[in-house]
């Protein structure tokens, strides 16, 4: 697999309490099955789209009980590197860069509006398997956040993105990208519809075939419908808290509506 440019998004994972209603949860909304529980990693447990890496998830740090959010990690070539980009920036580091065995290095952060993110540097682990088309793949992430002027300085300075605003007058929605015309995610304004106690966060998109059926087998689970489904050029697609509340949206790429957004560069 080719080393993926920096800033790309990597890798996804999430922390919840109860491991296994996680992994029945989500194996029947995405379709996902799993490895065995790695002990040595902390129960560090592997999601499968059709057999190719997906996402993980995990019991649990001591302290973080009942804290389930994904955690979106982006490429870097040196982690360490990176962690001092993030301090440079006015960014916090909430894990050093360390060695996980021979799969990688990793650090966690916090951009200066209190968006949580990590870094990966591959190693025999490379990150997502999946194809962003595939069923149950990562495909898409937005950055909500309340500060977005932050965050359109930070990652950039960080990770070397460029930037697109869409020209909408009704929503504050960015785009970085990756060179000239790889989008990499978006970043939204959160506004007054988000509760204040909802912190800034990164929601990640997975990729499935039918977003209604998704949304109707998610909520019968326990899952929480924040929005949608709703078509859009992008993709038919729907927000939603899992039962331990962790945010995720799903999206079906295959069905589209709509003229496709103009996008203009930020000088």
């Amino acid at each position: 697999m080719a080393v993926k440019p920096e800033g790309t998004p990597i890798w996804a994972d999430a922390m919840f309490s109860d491991v296994d209603g996680a992994k029945s949860f989500y194996g029947d909304v995405l379709g996902w099955t799993f490895g065995e529980a790695s002990s040595e990693y902390g129960n560090y447990t592997q999601a499968y789209a059709n057999g190719k890496a997906a996402a993980a998830v995990v019991p649990p740090m001591p302290g973080q009980e009942g804290m389930s959010q994904w955690c979106l990690y982006f490429a870097s070539p040196d982690v360490a590197a990176t962690a001092a980009k993030i301090r440079d920036n006015g960014g916090e580091i909430l894990m050093e860069p360390m060695a996980v065995g021979d799969f990688g290095s990793m650090c966690l952060a916090r951009d200066p509006g209190g968006v949580v993110f990590g870094v990966w540097q591959g190693g025999t682990h490379e990150g997502f398997e999946t194809a962003m088309e595939d069923t149950g793949a990562f495909c898409w992430a937005e950055i909500f956040t309340r500060t977005p002027e932050k965050s359109d300085t930070f990652f950039p300075a960080v990770f070397g993105y460029g930037q697109q605003n869409m020209e909408d007058d009704a929503i504050d929605f960015r785009v970085y990208t990756l060179g000239k015309d790889t989008m990499a995610l978006g970043r939204m304004k959160m506004t007054e519809e988000f509760p204040p106690e909802v912190p800034p966060y990164v929601n990640v998109y997975f990729n499935v075939p039918d977003c209604d059926d998704a949304v109707a087998k998610a909520t019968k689970l326990g899952g929480i419908l924040r929005f949608g489904p709703m078509s859009s050029p992008f993709g038919r697609f729907a927000a939603l808290s899992d039962p331990q509340g962790a945010n995720f949206s799903v999206i079906d790429t295959g069905t589209t509506e709509g003229e496709m957004p103009r996008l203009g560069d930020i000088p």
